[in-house]
């Protein structure tokens, strides 16, 4: 191994281990993208992979990221099945009432099985929102370039983006790297600091950074107000998304979320995330749709990403890339028996003090919402097994990240059992809780709604 890439390698376990993510994005992509940070994990995978900083579902190349039911045009999430959703009620426990789950196994297409409990409980998505705004800037792309995906491409990668006052304030950390870099640095993002569009997405959905939300969201409004004239100048883009009136800001990003979740066959009314992520964002863009989201909802934009609806093919993949795992696991992804699946994911959690007994972070005794959507695709020796998985749960004063970890074992372990497929044990221990801070999402007042 050469020098130079000795020295990045022990680098990327060095930052890696210092601040936890979960990032996305498959590790040869970076070419694709202009996404730094893939090329820097993509040189020293191997390493990482020996270290079990990576896992090694997590080394899928760019082709081999699929879309499940493209195939499937006229598929549709059946109806719940009784057996299946008893079955996934027993793995709830008492706690039944304080979760909504819904399951889709499509391992067989032909013969989906879907169960759901409370699959019309309705939570505050969190980071989970992210998705729906992800939708919005892909619908906005689209319509600006209906023909051309290259040119949707050339604008992800070649757009130059600067932090401005949108980012403030935000302490999730994010990776910083470039060729010649001898470490990767996860730090906040700080004003003056420059990405392209691609790594803005990446940082929002990876990073669960809230900042890259604001930002997100911020230059979909952009998109829907140049249309086929995305990109503008640096010039002229940034005169408008920090110089347009709030109001039409605020205008052109509500036509946008809430027309790429109505036009994708998505309810709004079940979907929504209603407004930017930081307070920098929410002042150019004020007021708010409010935010919402059910399991069956998330488990239908799974779905209709996976059928290639999510917009168009071209932007159904590059959503699922984004959401593909390819760094430290946390939360339901960090469960062993995953690890040699590849898994698409997205998690999102706020909490409040106020109830009885003890609180902290992932521990709320007044609200201790945890949220998490995947698709987990394992190929074992005798089958392969597909499912998708909406969970959202409210269980106050236990550790909602324990739960979710082991929840993410039961359903495994159960769609296996369906399947006749039997699980190696895990090669390892759980993850203690506190290595997988640092996606957190924010902190509700006890009186928050």
């Amino acid at each position: 191994m050469r020098r130079g890439i000795r020295v990045l390698v022990s680098s990327v376990l060095f930052a890696v281990m210092l601040a936890p993510s979960a990032g996305a994005y498959p590790l040869d992509g970076w070419e694709h993208t202009g996404i730094s940070r893939l090329e820097a994990f993509d040189l020293a995978h191997t390493v990482l992979l020996e270290r079990g900083t990576i896992r090694p579902g997590a080394l899928k190349r760019m082709d081999e990221v699929r879309l499940g039911l493209i195939d499937h045009p006229d598929f549709r999430v059946p109806a719940p099945d009784a057996q299946f959703s008893a079955e996934i009620r027993g793995l709830l426990g008492g706690d039944a009432g304080a979760y909504g789950i819904a399951v889709l196994d499509i391992t067989d297409p032909e013969k989906p099985f879907y169960a759901e409990v409370n699959g019309n409980a309705a939570q505050n998505p969190g980071s989970v929102g992210k998705v729906v705004a992800a939708l919005a800037l892909f619908q906005a792309l689209a319509d600006a370039h209906p023909y051309d995906a290259d040119a949707r491409t050339r604008a992800l990668r070649d757009v130059q983006v600067p932090a401005t006052s949108l980012i403030q304030n935000d302490d999730h950390v994010v990776p910083f790297w470039k060729r010649g870099d001898r470490t990767i640095r996860r730090r906040e993002i700080v004003l003056g600091d420059t990405a392209n569009l691609w790594t803005w997405l990446d940082w929002m959905l990876s990073a669960s950074s809230n900042a890259g939300g604001s930002v997100v969201m911020a230059h979909t409004a952009a998109i829907e107000h140049f249309g086929p004239a995305f990109p503008p100048s640096s010039a002229q883009l940034e005169a408008f998304v920090m110089g347009a009136p709030p109001s039409r800001m605020s205008s052109l990003l509500h036509g946008a979320i809430l027309g790429g979740l109505r036009r994708n066959g998505l309810d709004s009314g079940a979907l929504r995330q209603g407004s930017p992520f930081t307070k920098g964002g929410r002042a150019r863009m004020p007021g708010s749709l409010g935010s919402t989201s059910t399991p069956r909802e998330l488990v239908n934009f799974l779905a209709r990403m996976e059928q290639g609806k999510l917009v168009d093919p071209w932007s159904s993949l590059e959503l699922k890339r984004l959401l593909y795992l390819t760094d430290i696991r946390i939360r339901y992804a960090a469960e062993p028996t995953l690890d040699t699946a590849a898994v698409y994911f997205k998690s999102g959690s706020l909490y409040a003090c106020g109830g009885r007994g003890p609180c902290g972070k992932y521990y709320g005794n007044s609200k201790n919402y945890m949220n998490s959507v995947a698709i987990v695709e394992y190929d074992g020796a005798e089958k392969q097994l597909r499912y998708l998985v909406a969970l959202l749960s409210n269980v106050l004063g236990k550790n909602s990240i324990e739960t979710h970890q082991a929840l993410a074992r039961r359903i495994h372990q159960t769609i296996a059992d369906r399947h006749g497929v039997t699980i190696p044990p895990p090669t390892r221990p759980a993850d203690k809780v506190g290595s997988q801070e640092g996606d957190e999402e924010g902190v509700l007042p006890a009186r928050a709604h």
